[in-house]
């Protein structure tokens, strides 16, 4: 990959960073930084702002707005315990955002398949490498997250921080990224090897990691929405409670494949006899 197509990943980042940075950072202080610091710091605001924004307004709607619609009294989790994950996944942000600004240095010196724009490949290979990219991801997840419980130093000391909301009344979207920083990462890490693998358009990969902060905060509000194959919080809240099933991320499939899967609709069925 030559030089000059390299430029076209590094003229993206710069882009990006000044789009959020210029308006978030005053006196242009971030330009004095060096590229690749504006790219951690880029990440670090955008998604800590994608986290508070998503959070606050998807609580606002499903605590208040809807209140004892979706959830009942005794399962909406108190401030407390929001407060809580809000300030674990602050302490691991920071570190989080060191994974994106890897991957896209990685991206600007041609150690990965990324390519730039996707007439380069046409929209049926785009759509093909995608959809690989996607499976690897969710692959990757489920065999991190599985791993993470199989593993017990790794329960003890990552996994069991994120664990420690196990009912309903404890988890919420804001559970969604209060994980041990190394934890958040280790999960995160299919993303990056899917780059080395399978031609992936740079774009949506960015777009797809940052997905993930709005993603995991709809898993952790405990409304089954019901389309298959989606993992959706029914499965997941499971997986909070039995710690046992459901180790996906998108969807089911990976668990439905190693006998992990357990249903919601069923699983009240089971208590309800």
């Amino acid at each position: 990959m030559g030089d000059d197509y390299l430029q076209l990943f590094v003229d993206e980042t710069t882009l990006y960073n000044r789009i959020v940075l210029a308006n978030l950072v005053p006196f242009g202080l971030w330009e004095q930084l060096p590229h690749v610091l504006q790219t951690w710091l880029r990440n670090y605001l955008a998604g800590t702002l994608l986290y508070f924004i998503s959070g606050f307004l998807w609580c606002f709607y499903i605590y208040y707005l809807k209140r004892n619609v979706y959830l009942p009294k005794d399962a909406i989790p108190t401030n407390k315990a929001m407060l809580l994950q809000i300030y674990v996944a602050m302490k691991a942000m920071p570190w989080y955002c060191a994974l994106p600004t890897l991957s896209e240095y990685m991206v600007e010196n041609g150690w990965t398949r990324c390519f730039s724009r996707i007439s380069d490949v046409g929209w049926p290979a785009y759509l093909i490498y995608l959809a690989i990219y996607l499976v690897i991801v969710e692959f990757g997840i489920y065999w991190m997250h599985r791993e993470l419980h199989d593993i017990k130093f790794l329960y003890k000391h990552l996994h069991a921080t994120h664990h420690i909301y196990n009912k309903q009344n404890t988890l919420s979207p804001f559970a969604g990224l209060a994980f041990h920083p190394i934890d958040g990462i280790l999960q995160a890490v299919p993303h990056v090897i899917a780059l080395i693998i399978v031609p992936t358009h740079f774009t949506s990969h960015i777009g797809l990691l940052f997905l993930e902060a709005i993603w995991t905060a709809n898993i952790h509000d405990c409304i089954h929405g019901k389309l298959w194959p989606v993992m959706g919080a029914g499965y997941h809240t499971i997986h909070h409670t039995t710690y046992r099933h459901n180790y996906g991320h998108y969807t089911i499939c990976m668990d439905w494949m190693h006998g992990t899967l357990r249903d919601p609709d069923e699983d009240a069925s089971g208590k309800m006899m």
